[in-house]
């Protein structure tokens, strides 16, 4: 998948749980592992917005394009 979801390094950076986070941001833990585990198709800019001002971080910190290995030119 060309976008990898980095929010596992930046809770680890902060030492914070998924349950903790997931309550500040207000989503469900089962919320925070779809999109800890690439597995979601969207993500609201609402949604984007609370995890940076819980994270104290960038957008860029959290997502990351990666290209696909078998992506053509």
């Amino acid at each position: 998948m060309p976008i990898v979801v980095r929010i596992d390094v930046e809770l680890a950076k902060r030492k914070m749980s998924v349950g903790e986070f997931a309550e500040r941001v207000g989503l469900t833990p089962a919320n925070v592992a779809v999109l800890k585990n690439g597995r979601a198709k969207a993500v609201r800019f609402s949604t984007l917005e609370a995890m940076c001002r819980v994270l104290d971080c960038q957008p860029g910190d959290l997502l990351e394009w990666v290209e696909d290995e078998g992506e053509n030119r």
